[in-house]
């Protein structure tokens, strides 16, 4: 059972009822709400393009978040909200699939209750909001504001139904005064699915049986949240009024605005994060006993590199998006040169640098950098089968199973003489019910032996005992993670994979068989675009498989 505390202005607020509203909301789009996941695996494969029902996800704590910024300011009060999930990597896959407790929706009431007490306290500040002076609750000036409000908060004009409903509650909760009034109905107005959801209906379309047409309102979300993160701005809403993203070539020309924004270098930022997981980076400890380069400042400056490598590669220079899995560019401060044993004048601890790494050094590429090197990696030793794991998941959208049940996956201790990773893993390798995953996945994860669990390139182990990097892809013997790098750089699959990776990320959910065409289209487009990420995004937001949806299947 929840235990629920008590809250100022609940009896006159918790009639707004947003568990009512919740449950009347799903009910009306239950015909239109589909399922998270793959399609029947015993299924032939698609001959066109089927699409999947939609999704009904809830914004994430960063759109949520970042939406409300966007219409109160960055200085509002943030309330803790209930943790998001993200499974298949990202977290608006969570917002799809996952339910929200009672003390979520706790939550939102006091995140609501705190931000309208800011927003409505200081005259000043309620004034600039509003925009207008109510003489009397519920007069003209709270309607047209309502309207107002409604429309960026629904993400969509207000019916009429719902603007006498929104200005009836100001007018009943008018004590003491019609300014009161004013702030329930919008604590209210946050409170409500329609804000909190992002509902896709979408319209019948005679030219596409069997498909539901996004509305322009729809596509505007749609176009938001991908590119920005956030909700639509009025001129995003106004596009969708005037019947611009009704058509591919109004959607490109709004979504090459919203790409000039900065809020979109943020929003890819987001994006790639999850992709890349620099999440882990959070966990990460070393002794720095054991290892003198970990400072207490390098974990952020590892995510900081990575971070600008990203930038650069999407907004910079765009090149080839592949390229940040082979490329010797990379961005280090102090810390980082020190730690990759590099010259970069201008670096400080808060200041990084572009560098060049040596063509005949050991590193290029993001898989040679701290970050991932330090993530996939124990606390005292390496894991091949966990930098191997990501090169398969994350780099190449392979599927590792997980080991099998009543499997041992612990190492013994070295006994004797110092082992290498490589000699105590040999149980692992020889094991039956363990080889063909270990090899799947420690063949390219040995490729880093030479990379400690700091990300410091060392030559032999302890005691001086020779380090052996050898490995493969897939058949193909590799000397060293250079190698690796170099066979990335022309890897089909790294360009597939990240549309993959970007087409879940923007549907919330997994794709299914009947999209594989679109993903198939969506990676030759990228492919004929020389991998460039940006266009990459406006090939997917005018694509059918992002403008439509499938119809909802008959229990």
């Amino acid at each position: 059972m929840v235990q629920r505390r008590p809250h100022p202005g609940r009896s006159r607020a918790r009639w707004l009822g947003f568990s009512a509203a919740i449950a009347v909301f799903g009910a009306s789009l239950t015909a239109c709400v589909g399922v998270i996941g793959d399609a029947d695996e015993d299924t032939t494969e698609a001959e066109s393009l089927v699409l999947a029902a939609p999704a009904l996800p809830r914004l994430t704590a960063a759109q949520y978040q970042s939406s409300l910024a966007e219409l109160f300011g960055a200085s509002m009060p943030k309330a803790p909200l209930e943790d998001d999930t993200k499974p298949f990597l990202f977290y608006n896959i969570g917002a799809s699939s996952t339910t929200l407790s009672e003390f979520g929706v706790q939550q939102y009431e006091e995140s609501a209750d705190a931000i309208t007490r800011y927003a409505f306290a200081d005259p000043a500040r309620r004034a600039a909001f509003v925009g207008c002076e109510p003489a009397a609750p519920g007069d003209a000036c709270v309607e047209s504001f309502l309207r107002r409000f409604g429309r960026r908060v629904f993400r969509r004009p207000l019916t009429d139904e719902e603007v006498t409903r929104w200005v009836g509650i100001a007018q009943t909760l008018a004590d003491p005064s019609a300014w009161e009034g004013l702030r329930l109905a919008v604590s209210g107005v946050l409170q409500s699915p329609h804000f909190l959801y992002r509902a896709e209906v979408g319209v019948p379309d005679d030219a596409a049986p069997g498909r539901r047409k996004l509305t322009g309102y729809e596509m505007a979300t749609r176009l938001s949240f991908l590119l920005w993160n956030q909700g639509p701005d009025d001129a995003l809403l106004d596009a969708a009024e005037q019947g611009d993203l009704d058509k591919p070539e109004g959607v490109a020309a709004a979504a090459e605005r919203l790409l000039d924004d900065p809020r979109a270098r943020s929003a890819m930022q987001a994006f790639f994060r999850q992709y890349l997981d620099l999440g882990r980076l959070d966990g990460v400890q070393r002794d720095p006993a054991a290892y003198p380069y970990f400072t207490p400042t390098l974990k952020e400056a590892m995510r900081r590199e990575v971070e600008l490598l990203v930038d650069d590669v999407v907004f910079g220079s765009r090149g080839d998006a592949r390229s940040i899995f082979s490329t010797r560019k990379t961005f280090v401060n102090a810390d980082l040169a020190a730690l990759y044993g590099i010259e970069a004048p201008g670096a400080t601890t808060d200041t990084f640098v572009p560098v060049e790494l040596p063509a005949d050094g050991p590193r290029a590429g993001l898989l040679t950098l701290g970050a991932f090197l330090t993530m996939n990696a124990h606390e005292t030793r390496t894991s091949p089968t966990a930098r191997g794991k990501y090169v398969r998941e994350r780099v190449l959208c392979l599927e590792v199973p997980a080991p099998p049940p009543g499997v041992d996956t612990t190492l013994d201790p070295p006994m004797g003489d110092p082992k290498t990773v490589r000699e105590q893993m040999e149980a692992h390798r020889t094991n039956p019910a363990c080889a063909a995953c270990h090899n799947f996945m420690d063949s390219p994860g040995f490729l880093f032996e030479h990379f400690d669990s700091s990300g410091y390139y060392r030559t032999v182990f302890a005691d001086d005992v020779p380090i052996d990097s050898s490995g493969d892809l897939d058949g193909k013997p590799l000397a060293n993670a250079r190698d690796l790098a170099t066979v990335l750089e022309t890897e089909p699959r790294v360009g597939r994979c990240m549309v993959q990776q970007l087409y879940r990320h923007a549907q919330g959910r997994v794709e299914t068989k009947g999209e594989r065409l679109a993903l198939e289209d969506l990676a030759s487009r990228f492919a004929g675009a020389s991998f460039d990420f940006r266009t990459l995004l406006i090939e997917l937001v005018t694509h059918d498989a992002f403008r439509y949806i499938g119809e909802e299947e008959s229990p």
